[in-house]
Order: C-alpha cells, then structure tokens, then sequence
C-alpha cells in the first residue's frame, strides 16, 4: 500500500489560492480516478478538480468557505501499489450521493507519478470550458453544471436517473427541477421537503432563523459589490425615454422572428455608436498602476441572474455585431451563465455593463458599477401612459434608463450628454442603423 498526496493544482491566470466550495467526497470513501472528489472557485469560475488516482480518501483539507493555496495539500489518498482502490469495508458510497466502485490506474506506479500532473490538466479544462454539453465525459460521469451537481448532492438525487435535454443530453436546470418535482408527486424516497430548494447543508435552522454560510459565487459578489460602492463615488442619472416609436418597430421584427427580441439588444447597438463620441464611459481603471485604459472595442456586460447570484457575461465586439447577432449573443452567454457551463473568458473583460430587471424593472434604480469599469446603465420598466407632446395630450410608451457612473473619471456633464444621446438613438430607432 502507499499513500498519494494531492495538491491544488495552478489554475493559470495568476490563480494563487481557491476558495472550497463543496467536497464531493470525505474520508473513507473509494473513488475511482477522474472522479470530481472537490468544486472549487476561483474569481467567478467554479472549478470540478478530479480525482489523479483510484485510491481510499485518508484525508481532506479545507471546509466549504476557506481558501487554500495553490500547491498546498488538498486530500490524501490511500492506494495499492498498481494505483487500484483499496476496497473499504465502511464505506457505502461516495460523497456525491453515488457508488464510486474502484478503478484500475492504466500505468500502475507510474500512473500514480504522473497523476497530479493529468489532473491539473483536467483542472484546467474544466476551467477553461472545454467538453461542456457532451453527455457524459470519459469516465461515464453524467453531464451538468456544478450548481446542479451541488443540488443533487444536496439532495441525494442520482443525476444518472435524469433525461438531459441540453446539447448532447446535457442536464439542464429545467430537467433537474421536472425530476424532482416528479419523484415529490410520487412520494418516493427521495420525497424529502429539502429537495431542490438547493439549500446548502451547512445551513442550520433555529426556531424562526435559518444561518447559511456565504460562500462561493455568492461571497465572491458580496465582496466585489462592498468594494465597489466603498470605493467608487457614484454618480447616479435618471433619463425619461419615449420608446414608442422603438416598441412599434420590435413589434414589426418579431412578428416574423423565430426568438422575440427584447429592448436590451437596441440598447447595446445605440450604446456601441455613441461610445464613440464618449470614450471616458467606455473605460476600466487600473487601480494598481494608477491608469484608465480607454478601450476602442465595445465589450457589453450583460447582467444576469442565474440560481448562484448575480453573474456578468461578456459580449465582445459590440460595435461589429448587427441587431440579431447581438440577440442572439446576449441569449447565449446568459444562457452559459445560468446554467453554470460559461467559460472563464466568457466572465470577464466588459468594458461597460447594462442590466434590466424585466417586468421588474420598477421606476428607477441605482445599478452599482461593475469594476473596473467606470459606467453602467439599467433598464427599467415601459409603461403606457399620457404624456403632454405640443400641447396635447398623447399616450405614449415610456421608459426610464437609470445610470451610474465613476466620478472621479467621468464628470457629471459627460454622463448626461452620454444618456441623452442614448435617448436621441432609442426615441429614433432609425439612427441605430445609420452607422456611427
């Protein structure tokens, strides 16, 4: 027997420690190798490390909420001396609420010199995005995103019992969320009131409180919005917008459209033309060297809601992309977010950033900077209502798009002539195809 000691892989991009998110397995279980014995997070990217060998788990470092350097311990296995899986008489079944039977290592000693090293590069690719929406990878683990795979653990669902109806039968949130509202209805075993509510289980109940431990995605946003309002003296702009001639013509495109356009594509086209005239809007600060760097490329973050928190994906090259390509961009990458399989690239690089809240968009808001950038603009709700246009009284759908902006980078009269300039684009949708 011999025992293999495991340490948390880089995680490229400078990556110098990562935050437990959750352990997929504990002492005592057997674990086959490429098995996910840990989710990680780093920056906003939740990360699956795999396991390097088939072994007994001896120990584990690290609770879900602490961080742990890169290149420290991360778990402890114990093997046979050809890599296989001590078989282990107390253990019932793996920490993911799945029988993780014992695998055979390919190369024997040498399989287990070279396992860390194979599973960095598992690591990485995980973190990278690559593989994402096959079926199952190539130990036969089922296909789906982390916040998923947490649910289920959660709450003991064996994800190899569900139909995936995303690309190459990936599980989907809808899919998970049918199963269990299924197996509720018939009264199963898994009939459990916790059961995909997603409630952590570290959470702890008493009386009439209920304490959850802030980790993961949902710490990493906590920690960047306190920094960005203790930081950055926003200056907030409120603009009334006559969308009435913009509804007609989104009526008009989506009477013949396969996907119904929303406001947010016409907002992120008159946006690309008048950076142009705004440049100091379209910008991030380098905090570290003291510098803001104008960017000519219009990166649009696009906020998102997504069963983890607030997530900001990336449409790049705005200013390139025409009114349906941006659709359709803006619904892939919040798809990518909601469902937990974005890449890292895909979550990071926005030079400015527009969130709406729908149907809830309320009168007015005060959206917070999404640093390093240095202006963000909120959609609000339109409405119908009358409104005085030459002395008479006309219905007309209204709008307000509610803004914030970096103070000490860009000066109160720039951000208003920013937003009314948006407003001349949007209260005459044909300027929008006119160029810059």
């Amino acid at each position: 027997m011999s025992r293999h000691v495991f340490k948390l892989p880089d995680l490229g991009e400078g990556t110098v420690e990562a935050e437990i998110v959750a352990w997929h397995v504990k002492p005592g279980d057997v674990v086959a190798e490429d098995d996910v014995i840990v989710e990680v997070m780093t920056d906003k990217a939740a990360v699956e490390v795999p396991s390097p060998v088939s072994g007994k788990v001896v120990s584990t470092t690290g609770n879900p909420g602490e961080s742990v350097p890169v290149g420290s311990e991360l778990i402890v296995f114990e093997t046979d001396e050809g890599g296989q899986a001590r078989p282990a008489a107390s253990a019932p079944g793996a920490g993911a609420g799945e029988s993780r039977p014992a695998a055979a290592a390919e190369g024997g000693g040498a399989a287990r010199s070279e396992g860390h090293a194979r599973a960095g590069a598992s690591v990485l690719r995980s973190a990278n995005g690559a593989g994402s929406g096959n079926g199952a990878d190539r130990g036969g683990r089922v296909a789906t995103s982390p916040a998923i795979r947490r649910r289920a653990h959660e709450a003991g669902v064996d994800l190899s019992q569900i139909h995936g109806s995303g690309p190459n039968g990936r599980i989907v949130r809808a899919d998970f969320d049918a199963f269990v509202s299924r197996e509720l209805d018939r009264g199963g075993r898994r009939a459990k009131s916790h059961i995909g509510r997603g409630t952590p289980p570290e959470a702890k109940g008493t009386g009439a409180t209920e304490e959850i431990k802030v980790i993961g995605v949902r710490r990493l946003i906590a920690q960047k919005m306190s920094e960005a309002k203790r930081n950055i003296p926003h200056f907030a702009y409120v603009e009334e917008i006559d969308v009435t001639e913009l509804e007609s013509l989104r009526k008009h495109l989506n009477a013949s459209a396969a996907s119904p356009l929303t406001y947010l594509p016409f907002l992120v086209i008159a946006l690309a033309r008048v950076l142009d005239e705004f440049p100091q809007c379209n910008a991030t600060y380098d905090a570290d060297r003291g510098v803001i760097v104008r960017h000519r490329s219009v990166h649009v973050g696009i906020a998102t809601q997504t069963p983890e928190g607030l997530k900001v994906p990336v449409v790049r090259d705005a200013q390139n992309r025409s009114l349906w390509d941006l659709a359709s961009e803006m619904k892939r990458v919040a798809e990518a977010a909601r469902t937990g399989v974005a890449k890292r690239e895909e979550l990071v690089g926005s030079t400015i950033t527009v969130s709406s809240l729908g149907k809830l968009g309320g009168i007015a808001s005060t959206p917070i900077i999404n640093a390093p950038e240095v202006a963000i603009v909120g959609v609000n709700r339109a409405v119908e209502r009358p409104v005085v246009i030459d002395g008479a009284i006309a219905v007309r759908r209204m709008m307000n798009l509610s803004s914030s902006f970096d103070h000490r980078f860009v000066d109160g009269y720039d951000a208003a002539a920013m937003v009314q300039a948006l407003k001349e684009r949007l209260e005459h949708p044909a300027t929008l195809f006119l160029g810059h």
